[in-house]
């Protein structure tokens, strides 16, 4: 079956599985686990300037104006150790990003790390979610 023509072609990928017999997946949001789902959607939109969106008490997304919808989901177990999965979130400012998700209630994870390429800050989100802020380096 051809591919679709409303997706690019790309040199560099090579499409298998589903997609092959003409079934096809696109990526709608990213789901993270959480206690306080309201709580999670108040610092992520006021972080990335998005409004945040409470379906129920077990259930809460934004839509931010760049990238994906994060939505935040209540479980019962609370989170154990490392994230498996983060986000990198690139920045102009480094020190002023990671200020303005402190003053919301996240945290610095150590000391910026800085490279030819640029500099990241690890963050936590008030649950402890880690997060990079990522500034590329300048001229």
């Amino acid at each position: 079956m051809p591919r679709p023509t409303t997706e690019p072609e790309s040199s560099h990928t090579t499409r298998t599985g589903p997609y092959d017999r003409g079934v096809i997946i696109r990526q709608s949001q990213l789901v993270v686990d959480c206690a306080d789902p309201a709580r999670l959607a108040a610092f992520w939109g006021a972080l990335m300037g998005a409004a945040p969106v409470d379906r129920d008490p077990g259930w809460s997304h934004i839509d931010p104006p760049e990238g994906l919808r994060l939505a935040f989901q209540r479980v019962p177990e609370p989170r154990s150790g490392k994230n498996r999965l983060h986000l990198d979130l690139e920045v102009e400012d480094l020190t002023a990003a990671a200020d303005a998700a402190v003053a919301l209630g996240g945290r610095r994870s150590g000391a910026p790390q800085r490279d030819a390429v640029g500099a990241f800050q690890v963050m936590h989100d008030p649950e402890g979610n880690e997060f990079c802020l990522t500034a590329e380096a300048g001229p």
